[in-house]
């Protein structure tokens, strides 16, 4: 087996990460979750070091995600609020990223409405800093999300082997992304995931929610649902992002559900062991039906959360021991 290394500073995209990179992520992750199973969930390996969450726009799951990661790496953490911040006085994003530079930050993780800004900040942070400052793009945008795809990515190779799970075991299964593919940075950091490790990416939307440039990214295209799912091994389906659509891009939600929502009876179609997915939040009875997202049997929802965890402590420590 080749050895695992890391020589990343920064996690804005995956889309140059290599094959390595994300077995090295997966492995990492994987004995976090051994240390997660424990009485006793901390760790010091990252004691002494400081965290920023940095979060320009509003989420529940993953900040709440990554300041867990980073406690139970016993590191220090300090949260930021743009509604309470100097911002709303006039100070720019680096100002406030410079801010926390002063402040002996070691690892930014940034959440930014606008595509770019995690990179910017690096470029900046690495001039000031001469490189001792890890930047994480915890979501820029419409541009990605690297830690949902990761976390993704480990809860589908746990699935296909429980005890050894490596990126590997996803070589040749279907995949079937489904939903507002336009506005999600999600799907776009799993389709260089999936596509890496040789996943077969099928996306299924409305014209109005999947642009045909995808296809150049190797990932086949439907604008029905049926052709997505015939065989699948696993259906992530996405949130209608209804915040970030400036044009009627749906008829209706009923409709979309009719069309495209992910049923019971529609899964009847994939895989026999077919396993569905969905990063959050969910529309209810709108991407999916609540029964199928509720059965464990079918749902790795609950499981992608956990994950999650674990692969956050993953990136903070890979980045924290590279600066």
């Amino acid at each position: 087996m080749t050895e695992l290394t890391w020589q990343r500073r920064h996690v804005i995209s995956l889309a140059d990460f290599t094959q390595n990179d994300y077995e090295t992520v997966l492995q990492t992750a994987v004995s976090f979750l051994e240390v997660l199973s424990r009485r006793n969930k901390k760790v010091p390996t990252l004691q002494s070091k400081v965290v920023a969450n940095l979060f320009f726009e509003s989420s529940t799951r993953t900040r709440n995600s990554f300041e867990l990661a980073a406690k139970r790496l016993s590191a220090d953490t300090l949260n930021f609020a743009p509604g309470t911040s100097s911002l709303s006085k006039g100070e720019t994003i680096l100002d406030t990223a410079r801010t926390f530079l002063a402040m002996g930050t070691d690892i930014m993780v940034i959440r930014h409405q606008s595509a770019g800004v995690p990179l910017a900040i690096a470029r900046d942070m690495d001039a000031l800093s001469g490189g001792k400052v890890a930047i994480l793009n915890a979501g820029d945008g419409k541009h990605e999300h690297p830690s949902q795809a990761l976390l993704d990515l480990l809860t589908l190779c746990m699935y296909l082997n429980p005890t050894a799970p490596t990126a590997k075991d996803l070589k040749g299964k279907k995949v079937a992304i489904v939903g507002d593919i336009l506005h999600s940075r999600v799907a776009r950091s799993n389709l260089w995931s999936l596509a890496t490790n040789g996943a077969e990416v099928h996306l299924a939307a409305p014209p109005t929610l999947l642009p045909p440039e995808f296809a150049e990214y190797g990932a086949k295209i439907h604008y029905s649902l049926e052709p997505a799912l015939e065989d699948a091994d696993f259906v992530m389906t996405l949130r209608l992002q209804m915040e970030r659509m400036g044009q009627f891009l749906i008829p209706s939600l009923r409709e979309y559900h009719a069309r495209y929502g992910i049923t019971r009876d529609r899964i009847a179609k994939c895989a026999a062991n077919v396993q569905v997915l969905h990063p959050g939040p969910v529309n209810r009875g709108v991407e999916i039906s609540s029964d199928l997202m509720d059965d464990p049997r079918l749902s790795l929802i609950d499981k992608q959360v956990t994950n999650g965890v674990a692969i956050r402590m993953s990136l903070l420590y890979l980045l924290g021991t590279a600066i």
